[in-house]
């Protein structure tokens, strides 16, 4: 039997360790008190409830937003942390396919996500080999919004 309310309780499990640990001020745990921290408790919670309640559809979204959150996080805290706009794609990517470990649904989407990811985050080290690809990418990386709006209208479009 489904519990009715077991995302909002999972929340609240989640949200009251993050503010308890904030009150008691632990030292391990002083680089977590931030919003971006919030990202990820509540990344977490979706996460859980979606393999309890076998609603696998919420992995995406629960993986997104841990994802982003663990991002964000690292960019703020740590000074190796690479902070470019592609890996927002790489975690769209990693969440399709998280997605379908249990759904079947979405691995091309991921794969494709992740590889255009890939290829703008390391386009500056391959261009000795892809120098061709130079005004496509640079194409790409000024218009890529437009492109996902096209690509939202698409899928729309589909069933």
């Amino acid at each position: 039997m489904k519990r009715k309310h077991s995302l909002l309780a999972y929340l609240c499990i989640g949200i009251g360790i993050f503010l308890l640990f904030r009150e008691l001020r632990i030292p391990f745990f002083v680089d977590l008190y931030s919003w971006q921290s919030f990202l990820i408790v509540i990344g977490i919670g979706i996460i859980i409830h979606s393999y309890t309640t076998k609603t696998y559809q919420n992995l995406f979204i629960g993986t997104l937003l841990f994802g982003i959150g663990i991002h964000l996080h690292g960019i703020n805290n740590y000074s190796f942390w690479v902070d470019d706009w592609s890996v927002y794609l790489i975690i769209i990517g990693l969440a399709f396919i998280i997605r379908y470990t249990k759904t079947k649904k979405g691995f091309f989407s991921g794969a494709v996500f992740i590889l255009a990811g890939l290829l703008f985050l390391f386009s500056e080290q391959l261009s000795i080999y892809t120098s061709w690809l130079e005004p496509i990418v640079s194409f790409l990386e000024r218009f890529w919004p437009a492109l996902l709006i096209l690509l939202g209208f698409i899928m729309l479009k589909r069933k």
